[in-house]
C-alpha cells in the first residue's frame, strides 16, 4: 500500500504490517458519537429523508408488502453481487429459487446463482434476527455465515472474523487493519452501533457503512455483508415499517465512484464527498422504488381484471406471480396444492390471457410474466 496517498491523520493511522513482505495497513479512526453535518449537505439530507419517508408511506399502504419488498431485495442481491464480479440475471435467480441444484464443477454457473441467492437469504436472516437482537457483531457474523453457506468461499471461515491479513486490489491499493488491531476496531464499531443516537440516522448509516468496509473484518464477503447491513441500519435507525432502502443498484451503477469515495475517506478524510454521494443515491433509489411500486400495483389490478371470469384459484395464481413471476407446472402444483393437470391448465390459461409466456431455454420448462419482470427488475 502506498503510504504517500494517505494525507489525513484524522481519518486514521498507518501501521506496519506484512503480506508476504513488509507493508503498511490502515486503521480507521474511531467514529464520533456526535456528527455536525456541513450546511451544504442539509438540502440533500432533507430531500433524502423526504423520499425515504414517501417510500415508507407507500409501503405501509400495500395489501402485501412483498409486492415491492421481494423485488427490491432480489435486485439488491443481484447488484451487490455484481459489484464483486458475481453475475446472475433476474431470471436465473428466480429459476434457482424454484429449482436449486448443486454445481457440478467450479465453472458451473450454478455457483454464481447460489452466491446471489445466498445474499438475499443473508439479508432476510439479518432482518429476522433484529426481532430479538440489536444491530451487532453477532448479527453481522450470522449474515456472513449464511452468505458463504455452500458456496466457493465456504472454506474462508463463514461467520468468523479473519485471523490473517488481507488486502484489496492486486496492487494492494488498500490494506485494512492488521489482525492484532482487529478486535479493538470491531469493539468500537459495535459501540458506535449502540451509542451514536445523536447523529442523524441516515448519516449514521453511511458512517457505519464506511467504517465496516474500512475495517474489512472477514477474509471474504465484506462488501456484500456491509451493503446488506447498511439496509438494516437504515431500517432500524430510521424507524421504517420495513427495510425499503437498498443502495447496491446505485453503487453498482456508479461503481468506480463508490470505490473511490470510500477510499478518499481513508486517504483524505473526504467525509462530505462520501455523504453527498450516498444522499444523492438515497434519493435515486427511493424514487426508483416508488415508480416500480406504482407499476407493480397497476399490473396487479390489470391482471386481476383479465382473470376476472376465472376461479378464485386463478386470482390466487395471479397473486403468486407477484412474489415469483417465474413458475413451472410442478412448482404451481405444489404452491396451490392442486393436481398436475390443473396446474398445467392454469398456466395455459394465463398464457392465453397474455400474462405468462414460455421462458426460452429454461430447464425444466418454465413460464414467466414479462411485464412483471420488466417492472420489478429491469432499468
Amino acid at each position: 500500500m502506498d503510504p504517500s496517498r494517505f494525507h489525513s491523520e484524522q481519518a486514521g493511522i498507518l501501521v506496519p504490517t506484512a503480506i508476504g513482505e513488509r507493508d503498511w495497513s490502515f486503521i480507521p479512526a474511531k467514529l464520533p458519537r456526535n456528527w455536525k453535518i456541513s450546511e451544504d449537505l442539509w438540502p440533500l439530507l432533507a430531500s433524502a429523508r423526504e423520499e425515504l419517508g414517501r417510500l415508507d408511506g407507500i409501503g405501509r399502504t400495500l395489501p402485501d408488502e412483498n409486492l415491492l419488498l421481494r423485488p427490491l431485495q432480489r435486485r439488491e442481491a443481484i447488484r451487490s453481487s455484481s459489484l464483486e464480479g458475481t453475475y446472475a440475471s433476474p431470471e436465473e435467480l428466480l429459476l434457482f429459487e424454484i429449482e436449486r441444484r448443486e454445481p457440478v464443477d467450479a465453472n458451473d454457473r450454478a455457483n454464481e446463482w447460489r452466491e446471489v441467492f445466498n445474499y438475499a437469504e443473508a439479508l432476510r436472516r439479518g432482518i429476522a434476527l433484529l426481532r430479538d437482537l440489536p444491530l451487532s457483531l453477532r448479527v453481522i457474523r450470522e449474515m456472513h455465515n449464511v452468505l458463504l453457506l455452500g458456496v466457493r468461499g465456504r472454506d474462508r471461515s463463514p461467520g468468523e472474523f479473519r485471523r490473517t491479513q488481507v488486502h484489496l486490489g492486486e496492487d494492494r491499493r488498500y490494506v485494512p487493519p492488521p489482525v492484532n488491531r482487529l478486535d479493538e476496531c470491531l469493539d468500537d464499531f459495535e459501540k458506535f452501533l449502540h451509542q451514536s443516537e445523536a447523529i442523524d440516522p441516515l448519516i449514521r448509516s453511511y458512517l457505519a457503512h464506511y467504517q465496516f468496509e474500512a475495517i474489512h473484518p472477514f477474509v471474504d464477503g465484506n462488501g456484500r455483508v456491509g451493503r446488506a447491513f447498511l439496509s438494516l441500519c437504515a431500517f432500524t435507525w430510521m424507524g421504517l415499517s420495513r427495510p425499503w432502502l437498498y443502495m447496491s443498484p446505485f453503487f453498482d451503477s456508479h461503481k468506480d465512484e463508490y470505490i473511490d469515495r470510500l477510499f478518499a475517506v481513508s486517504t483524505d478524510g473526504a467525509w462530505n464527498e462520501w455523504l453527498r454521494f450516498c444522499l444523492i443515491g438515497t434519493i435515486d433509489v427511493c424514487r426508483d422504488a416508488v415508480v416500480r411500486c406504482d407499476n407493480l400495483r397497476r399490473l396487479r389490478d390489470e391482471f386481476h381484471e383479465r382473470a376476472d371470469r376465472g376461479s378464485v384459484r386463478m386470482h390466487n395464481v395471479v397473486e403468486l406471480l407477484f412474489s415469483n413471476p417465474i413458475v413451472t407446472v410442478t412448482e404451481l402444483k405444489r404452491r396451490m396444492r392442486v393436481t398436475y393437470p390443473t396446474a398445467k391448465a392454469d398456466i395455459e390459461k394465463l398464457v392465453r390471457l397474455e400474462i405468462l409466456k414460455e421462458l426460452e431455454g429454461a430447464f425444466p420448462k418454465a413460464f414467466y410474466a414479462p411485464a412483471i419482470m420488466t417492472a420489478a427488475y429491469y432499468d
